[in-house]
């Protein structure tokens, strides 16, 4: 029979044993690592592992204010990475959450960029145009202090031109489809809403080509008439002569 003190020795022996072989634990990352860890992976382009990590920062909950810096983070990363649908989404998330925040014109600003981003040309479809000129809209009535101001009214500019061209292109589409009708519907649309667009006179000879199709002389005459008055330099002045003389 093994004595007590013996046994004892052999069993706090193999529990040193067993101590000495048990892998080791390592320590769970605060979040503010996390957070650092996401800085250093941004700078290096890394952006799904900065994401991850922000991920981190925003679902351990540490406070308040370190779930918005890893929020805005991560539609950053978004971006910066051109995958531009998911920022969008990010940065709406963002302002449903936090719609009163000291951010929000930020947001609200990066939310248009990323809408921006996804134009497309003007023979396409136009949602991502008419999302940004809003959103644009937004930041410029809502932050008349803001400092992207001057930007968001550049922006908007471009927005409302690139809808412009749109509407030019159905209706010339409508035109040339045989829909005379249609195409002024578009095209009166595009002088009403476009005040400032940049084809203005195009949009007034295809809309007098569109009245004469349909027999109405009188409306091609008048469309025309304006043409000549406020664009007596554009080429399309001497087209409409030669289509009234037809």
């Amino acid at each position: 029979m093994i004595p007590l003190s013996r046994l004892l020795a052999l069993l706090l022996l193999a529990a040193l044993l067993g101590a000495c072989t048990k892998p080791a634990v390592p320590p769970t990352k605060s979040a503010a690592t996390y957070f650092q860890e996401g800085e250093t992976a941004l700078d290096k382009g890394k952006y799904d592992e900065a994401i991850a990590a922000w991920e981190k920062v925003r679902d351990s909950y540490y406070s308040p204010e370190l779930n918005v810096l890893a929020e805005m983070k991560i539609a950053e990363a978004y971006y910066r990475a051109k995958r531009y649908v998911e920022a969008a989404t990010a940065y709406e998330d963002f302002l449903k959450q936090h719609p009163d925040h000291e951010r929000t014109e930020e947001a609200l600003f990066r939310l248009g960029m990323s809408y921006y981003q996804q134009i497309l040309s003007a023979d396409r479809d136009q949602t991502a145009t008419r999302n940004a000129l809003v959103t644009f809209q937004t930041v410029i009535k809502r932050f008349p202090q803001s400092p992207h101001l001057q930007e968001a009214r550049d922006f908007a500019a471009r927005c409302r031109d690139r809808l412009a061209d749109h509407e030019l292109y159905v209706g010339r589409f409508y035109l040339r489809t045989g829909h005379p009708a249609a195409a002024i519907g578009r095209l009166q649309g595009l002088l009403k809403d476009y005040p400032t667009a940049g084809d203005r006179d195009a949009a007034l000879f295809y809309l007098g080509k569109a009245y004469l199709l349909t027999g109405d002389r009188e409306q091609a005459v008048a469309a025309f008439n304006t043409l000549s008055h406020d664009f007596p330099g554009s080429d399309y002045v001497s087209e409409a002569r030669k289509c009234l003389a037809n």
